[in-house]
């Protein structure tokens, strides 16, 4: 097998570690291009440069859920790290997971809390692993009375999910879960939709009614009811009660929910990395302006 060149290895580095361009050259070069040398190296750098991490971009990761049967408590996690490679190792696996169960024993009040609780963790898993990590959210849902908290995790940990119930039916919480899941509801039913976004969406929709020739000559009535029609089913897409139900589509999850005499108390979803705006690099380019 022929030797990689310089650049190659460098890209590989820098899969593998998150470190800069120029981080991965030097070790290379101080490490007679051993890359497992090379990954030591900059990993003994590593407190050294973690001020240079917070500004680079988490948006890969992983989002988990752990539950206490005796405190009937779920918490349920999402922590970032730079790149696929890292999210996939077992080493960031062990990470949330420790962090996952620390914030379940702790039941820290917010973010900053949990943030604090959690830096020494942070800390040792950033010099192991070369990267800019955080955790960036958790939630914590506890069950009351006859409530019942059905969690789901889909893809490996991309997305995880918990839905509270008013009562315990185990079967259907995981089926509701996996909706949840798969359809991306952004609220519960329509009347938690804020006003302003209702309002805006109806002035999207207003918009562009005045760009489609086939209702230009609508009358104002008949025009304002199409767009409140629009409105209403943009709105369906994204509420839970009003999607079609995932098992059985000739329902919606209202009516399956009525059918079961069940409520949904609230749900929590988290795909890893939504909202965040991945950095897309040029790495050819780079490697051209920086190596030589």
């Amino acid at each position: 097998m022929a030797e990689k060149s310089l650049i190659d290895l460098i890209k590989d580095l820098r899969e593998r570690t998150g470190a800069g361009l120029m981080d991965c050259k030097a070790a290379l070069l101080a490490s007679g291009n051993d890359i497992e040398k090379a990954s030591d190296f900059l990993r003994e750098k590593g407190l050294v440069k973690m001020a240079k991490k917070a500004s680079r971009i988490a948006a890969e990761g992983l989002t988990v859920f752990k539950s206490c049967a005796h405190c009937r408590t779920t918490v349920i996690v999402e922590v970032n790290c730079e790149t696929d490679f890292v999210a996939k190792g077992d080493a960031f696996h062990d990470l949330v997971n420790t962090v996952a169960d620390l914030l379940l024993d702790k039941k820290p009040a917010t973010i900053e809390e949990a943030r604090e609780l959690t830096a020494s963790l942070f800390t040792d898993a950033t010099v192991k692993l070369g990267e800019k990590l955080d955790l960036r959210r958790f939630e914590l849902v506890t069950e009351n009375g006859d409530e019942f908290a059905a969690p789901y995790t889909h893809m490996g940990g991309k997305i995880s999910v918990v839905v509270l119930l008013d009562k315990n039916d185990a079967e259907f919480g995981k089926q509701l879960a996996m909706h949840i899941a798969a359809n991306n509801p952004s609220y519960l039913a329509v009347d938690e939709i804020p006003e302003e976004v209702i309002k805006h969406e109806t002035e999207v929709e207003t918009a562009a009614s005045k760009n489609d020739e086939k209702l230009a000559n609508k009358p104002a009535p008949v025009l304002e009811k199409i767009i409140a029609n629009k409105v209403n089913k943009r709105f369906a897409e994204v509420t839970l009660l009003a999607q079609a139900f995932l098992i059985d589509d000739s329902k919606t999850v209202e009516q399956v929910l009525k059918e079961k005499n069940t409520k949904v108390l609230k749900f929590v979803r988290y795909q890893v990395g939504e909202g965040i705006e991945k950095r897309q690099d040029d790495f050819a380019s780079e490697v051209m302006s920086q190596v030589n």
